[in-house]
């Protein structure tokens, strides 16, 4: 099969499409014929050797994938070889851009019926870190404000319309081209932040799910109610400054999980929850992507996903 493997750290001229053997799934993995992977931020990171995370060479880049089980390995309960998946390939968040990839029965769930492998595999980790800064680490509820940063962006558009949906009061910042997108999305108040500082506008939010970091993520203390939480998916935030208003503050990394994307699935096929993906670039030409992440050439809005026909 084909895979694009990374042999030794760099920019995109260091990944390389090459012919490799088929794994074999083992124990709690099973292996998926891959028609579509996502490409994110995360990807160029580890193909730069930024991982937050231990990644020994080589590899093979990827981690959203959308596909068809192939082959399961042992101790797998409740799939079957045939069966239409999307999900993560592992913690590792390797392995993806290939014709076959091993992917951990935890971490994959049955795909969304409603959309293509093209679609599905645009959504798992934006959706699910979505879903997590949300109701997992800020624990909002029903009847409560949420100040969103980066609202446009691939996460934040899950995380507004799953707010929305959950009767969370939202409120967000984003570019002046945006505004329309995340009113149709669903926002309750839009600051544009080229021409309003949120600060000014906004008081005792119950929390902030920070998508943007640096500076905003500075002046966010002071919007939140005393006891209020400030969630970043992006950077760690400074503990002084949130002891010094009184309100928790986390940094925290995905966890994928079978049940969290069911949950989503099921919140795409009842129509709830909107899909965009931004280009659909060919399996051969994946390094195409990754200039885009590195904005050598221009990056669209939406998930970028790589078409795979496989072999």
């Amino acid at each position: 099969m084909m895979a694009w493997r990374v042999h030794e750290f760099g920019s995109p001229d260091a990944m390389q499409f090459e012919h490799v053997p088929v794994p074999r799934p083992d124990r709690g993995e099973v292996l998926v014929k891959v028609h579509a992977a996502g490409v994110g931020p995360w990807d160029g990171w580890i193909r730069a050797g930024k991982s937050a995370l231990p990644q020994p060479l080589p590899l093979t880049l990827g981690s959203d994938l959308s596909g068809e089980i192939q082959a399961i390995g042992p101790q797998v309960l409740g799939l079957s070889v045939g069966d239409p998946v999307y999900g993560v390939t592992n913690p590792r968040f390797i392995g993806a851009y290939a014709e076959y990839a091993l992917a951990s029965a935890t971490m994959i769930a049955p795909k969304p019926v409603s959309i293509d492998h093209v679609e599905a595999a645009s959504v798992p980790v934006i959706a699910v870190t979505a879903w997590q800064g949300l109701f997992e680490q800020a624990l909002l509820k029903a009847g409560q404000t949420v100040l969103i940063h980066g609202a446009a962006g691939n996460v934040g558009a899950y995380a507004v319309q799953m707010a929305r949906r959950a009767g969370i009061r939202t409120i967000v910042t984003v570019a002046t081209d945006d505004i329309a997108f995340v009113r149709e999305l669903g926002a309750d108040t839009v600051v544009d932040f080229k021409t309003q500082r949120f600060e000014e506008e906004i008081r005792d939010v119950d929390a902030v799910l920070d998508l943007v970091g640096g500076e905003t993520q500075q002046r966010s203390f002071q919007v939140l109610r005393r006891g209020g939480k400030l969630i970043s998916a992006v950077a760690q935030p400074d503990q002084d400054l949130a002891r010094s208003y009184g309100v928790d503050a986390t940094f925290f990394l995905v966890r994928v999980t079978s049940h969290d994307l069911a949950e989503i699935a099921s919140l795409i096929d009842s129509g709830e929850l909107r899909t965009r993906v931004g280009a659909v670039i060919s399996l051969a030409d994946a390094r195409e992507a990754h200039r885009m992440l590195e904005d050598v050439q221009p990056r669209p809005k939406g998930k970028i996903v790589l078409a795979v026909d496989a072999r």
